[in-house]
């Protein structure tokens, strides 16, 4: 297998501590990027400087420091696209740090689409979860509640359930059994509730013409219980906290964050850069084990 492609997100956060104790317990080939003044990588590791002087301020929000991680994924994208690496692992970055570095992008998921030239969300790319019981592709992501609502389309549930049964089939080698959850309590009652539920069985509809296997609306209170138990493989969530509230509950230390659509497998933890206790050493790493193992489960799927 060719080696991962690591980017270590923020100099401030706890992504160089998590990623270099996670290589130190998992025998997987991999190439790291970062700042080799900022992180101090052990001298094992395949390590690809981004420059960067020290010393480290951790916790910090820096305009640099959101420098730094983005040129840290341009290089990991770069070995990627020459054939040297296969998939993509990010540590986290910060928000606020790439914005005043001068990146338009909300975070991972918008950015790496723009690079790879996919422009709709949900249509060419999107945000999936995947973790051993529950796995859960988002409609919308970085979008207050009341507007993840407002925009829910019948055409944006069909094509999100089509590119949800594409990736998940070029994964798991099989198409899924999707369920769409509803937005309102109890699927919105027959209307007693809302009527955003009429708007989803139309994308349930349309999706299922396409040769999608798919259903709802479904209380969403149930629906990924229904999930977990293997009653359907993956749940189709109208916003973010929808499907990242069950998903972060039931398996926060094995679950990935998965943007799908891309060219190449790209693999993320599925938590913040941690400034709070960045540098201190105490963060766990099982999360970014698992995901660097789960994407060399997976990568020869995705290899050129």
């Amino acid at each position: 297998m060719k080696p991962l492609a690591i980017s270590l997100g923020d100099p401030a956060g706890i992504g160089a501590e998590i990623v270099f104790k996670a290589l130190r317990d998992a025998n997987i080939p991999a190439r790291v990027f970062g700042s080799r003044a900022l992180a101090e990588p052990p001298n094992d590791i395949d390590f690809a400087d981004i420059g960067g002087e020290g010393p480290i301020r951790f916790g910090v929000i820096d305009a640099a420091y959101g420098r730094i991680a983005l040129n840290s994924i341009d290089a990991a994208l770069r070995a990627i696209d020459a054939g040297e690496c296969s998939a993509l692992v990010t540590a986290p970055i910060h928000k606020q740090a790439i914005a005043l570095a001068g990146s338009p992008f909300p975070g991972h998921t918008e950015l790496l689409a723009d690079r790879a030239g996919l422009k709709r969300y949900g249509h060419d790319y999107a945000m999936y979860f995947d973790s051993p019981k529950l796995k859960s592709a988002l409609l919308s992501v970085h979008l207050p509640l009341r507007d993840a609502i407002a925009t829910i389309n019948t055409d944006d549930i069909a094509a999100l359930a089509q590119l949800t049964s594409r990736e998940y089939a070029r994964l798991y080698g099989s198409a899924p059994r999707i369920a769409v959850a509803g937005v309102n309590p109890h699927a919105g009652e027959g209307g007693k509730f809302g009527d955003e539920e009429r708007i989803i069985e139309r994308g349930v509809a349309q999706a299922h013409a396409a040769g999608s296997t798919v259903t709802g609306p479904h209380p969403a209170d149930t629906i990924f219980l229904a999930a977990s138990r293997g009653q359907y493989d993956v749940v189709l969530a109208m916003y973010h906290d929808q499907a990242l509230i069950p998903i972060k509950t039931m398996a926060f230390e094995q679950s990935v964050n998965v943007t799908i659509g891309l060219p190449y497998l790209r693999v993320s933890v599925d938590h913040g850069t941690a400034f709070d206790i960045a540098g201190r050493g105490i963060a766990d790493a099982a999360p970014m084990r698992y995901a660097i193992e789960w994407a060399a489960a997976h990568a020869a799927r995705f290899e050129r």
